[in-house]
């Protein structure tokens, strides 16, 4: 029977199990304790057996997640085997009924593809890491994918993206139950944010789709990605293929479903965000990636990340600084 007065944290695990997206979230239940919550953790596999992790480490568990009574909070660990493969119907089955009675259910990282193989996503908006959240996508349609989310609650249906955004997601579930002050002392003491800012773009890798299926247009954008400082104004790029600004507009339009402008705008995007990585100033990178400044520079992070340059920088470029010159 439930414990009176305690919160009580299913985490489901399976062979394969990222043992991060587990660690991580039940860590923050567990410091949350040191400040006057009352978490109890309880790991969960399908059958009751224990289960080897994704570092082989062997998860010891509590039980079967169907055969214990309902729970407050229900998590749904994730792994990398199940974007490449289907959810197995008895894993999918495992977890159905247990998310339906759940106080409220999470999935961390790829998890998501458990609680959507279970239902538990129709017609709900989630997230999952953002190399996959393509996959989530195309294969529940009637789940709302948000793919640059940290995390995301429908309902009392929550889900966060790869692996450490479990934490952030504990972190909100603790400060959910206990307020902002628990959730802050549970913040510091872990040493995290105690909300992150910006989505997941910050952390992903430069996209690079698949070349344009017209020569014409293949040629435009080769041109723009060796020399991104160029003159690459509508008219210039018509005038480079010898075609209509319209009839330009309509290529970059029904092929890479954007503007000319925005394509422009991208490639500068990804290479200043390289050149902040290696430790460039951000007005340095402004130069080099074609900026016509570093306000427009700044424009376009917090439109496409939610944060300014140096914010960025400071998270994620080298310690090595690079001389200007």
């Amino acid at each position: 029977m439930p414990e009176a007065g305690r919160h009580r944290v299913g985490i489901l695990v399976y062979d394969g199990v990222t043992l991060l997206d587990v660690a991580g979230p039940a860590e923050v239940f567990k410091v949350a304790n040191r400040f006057g919550a009352e978490y109890r953790i309880v790991l969960l596999s399908p059958t009751g057996a224990d289960v080897p992790s994704n570092l082989g480490v062997r998860i010891g568990v509590d039980g079967a997640v169907g055969a214990e009574p309902a729970f407050d909070t229900l998590l749904v660990a994730g792994s990398d085997r199940y974007p490449r493969a289907r959810v197995p119907t008895d894993l999918a089955d495992a977890v159905r009924i247990p998310a339906s009675v759940a106080g409220r259910v999470a999935s961390i990282c790829t998890g998501a593809f458990v609680l959507a193989a279970a239902g538990a996503l129709d017609g709900k908006r989630a997230t999952t890491h953002w190399q996959v959240a393509h996959e989530l996508a195309a294969r529940h349609p009637t789940c709302r994918v948000e793919p640059d989310a940290i995390y995301v609650r429908d309902g009392t249906t929550y889900s966060s993206a790869g692996v450490t955004a479990g934490i952030d997601l504990a972190l909100a579930l603790v400060e959910e139950d206990h307020g902002p002050d628990l959730a802050r002392d549970v913040a510091r003491a872990l040493v995290v944010y105690m909300q992150r800012a910006g989505g997941q773009s910050q952390f992903s890798a430069p996209l690079q789709g698949p070349p344009p299926s017209s020569p014409a247009l293949r040629r435009v954008t080769d041109l723009v990605t060796a020399n991104p400082r160029g003159d690459h104004s509508l008219g210039e790029l018509a005038k480079h293929l010898n075609v209509s600004t319209r009839h330009l507009t309509r290529l970059f339009h029904d092929e890479l479903s954007t503007t000319p402008a925005r394509y422009v705008e991208s490639i500068r995007f990804d290479l200043a965000r390289a050149l902040l990585d290696r430790g460039h100033t951000a007005t340095q990178a402004a130069t080099l990636a074609g900026f016509p400044s570093y306000e427009s520079m700044r424009r376009v992070f917090a439109r496409k990340l939610s944060i300014s340059p140096a914010a960025y920088q400071r998270r994620f470029s080298t310690a090595r600084r690079v001389n200007a010159g």
